[in-house]
């Protein structure tokens, strides 16, 4: 019988996750049942949110079991199919076990038009990133003409599409990343009007208050942390706050409850509003149509960092926490030889 492999969770990390949470398996390959497809995954995402469902905890995404296989953003070629939606050679995506194949009910699945771009884009910015990006900027931040939106973890791949879409809303875009690459290509290739490398910076608060001299009217929050202790006092009346993400605290232990921060949304009338692309699941359509428009246009950009070999997910997983990629991070499992 044919076999496959498969990375399982092998423990509950305590802090940063390592290595030794991952284990690699070869079982055998599955068979589709009923309207059910068999998939060679092309290509596996690595994402900040999985360090939660690596946690035994509440949340918005059911925790991982020890033992099982993880879940990823998965784009692949159906090599077998028991459902009329799909036949064998199609693209399609879906969220599957981190696997070299996989099988899927066909309603879990949405085909890829390679005609949008290549299709590794289907799980960056013409996929879960991009409509997070477009849905927590335009739907929760609500930026306008002559706005200053800030950005934290900006050259990532949701960060990188929040900026480039505020830009075409006509707002002044600031971004904090934690590198002068990442730094040179949001000022110097995506336009950036300003960006803060906050690992070389001395004084975050007055990079800034340097930034961003009329204050902030939108902010889209990726990390949480010091970042955002530093952009707080600097909201305007009235200002938006998009919270995405959190992953500077992802690996605490113990989170710093920090200073107290209710009172400025007393003085200035902020909206702060935490969100989930799930929340638009129905949308999901009108925003991957203007994406595909604005990317096939050059008026939004992206890059993916993308590390080769299924053997290496767990390496590109922990890149994230380092901070080594731009763009969208991705795991290459094999070749598109179709």
């Amino acid at each position: 019988m044919a076999t496959t492999r498969q990375w399982r969770l092998a423990s509950r990390p305590v802090g940063e996750p390592t290595p030794e949470n991952f284990d690699l398996v070869t079982v055998d390959r599955p068979e589709p049942g009923p309207n059910e497809v068999l998939v060679r995954t092309l290509y596996q995402s690595v994402d900040p949110y999985m360090r939660g469902r690596m946690r035994d905890a509440e949340s918005y995404a059911d925790p991982w079991t020890v033992g099982e296989p993880m879940r990823a953003g998965v784009v692949g070629e159906v090599l077998e199919s028991n459902a009329t939606r799909f036949s064998a050679g199609d693209v399609v995506t879906g969220d599957l076990h981190w696997a070299e194949h996989a099988v899927a009910d066909a309603g879990e699945l949405r085909q890829v038009d390679p005609a949008h771009g290549p299709i590794s884009t289907a799980l960056g910015v013409l996929g879960m990133p991009g409509v997070t990006a477009y849905f927590g900027l335009l739907d929760v931040g609500e930026p306008t003409p002559g706005d200053t939106v800030v950005v934290s973890a900006a050259a990532g791949a949701v960060g990188s599409v929040v900026g480039q879409l505020a830009q075409l809303s006509g707002a002044r875009v600031v971004g904090t990343a934690g590198s002068e690459e990442k730094i040179a290509w949001l000022t110097d290739d995506l336009g950036f009007d300003a960006a803060i490398n906050y690992k070389t910076t001395d004084d975050l608060s007055s990079a800034v208050d340097d930034a961003c001299p009329d204050g902030i009217d939108v902010y889209f929050d990726n990390v949480g942390g010091p970042i955002t202790d530093a952009v707080w006092p600097r909201l305007n009346v009235r200002a938006r706050v998009a919270v995405c993400g959190q992953i500077a605290l992802y690996n605490e232990t113990d989170v710093p409850t920090g200073p107290r921060k209710l009172g400025k949304l007393i003085e200035s009338r902020v909206t702060v509003e935490g969100f989930l692309v799930t929340d638009y699941e129905g949308r999901w359509g009108e925003a991957l149509e203007r994406l595909s428009q604005f990317v096939q246009s050059g008026e939004i950009q992206y890059r993916e960092h993308v590390v080769d070999g299924f053997e290496n997910a767990p390496d590109a997983f922990l890149g994230l926490f380092e901070g080594e990629n731009i763009g969208k991070q991705l795991v290459k499992v094999a070749e598109d030889d179709r």
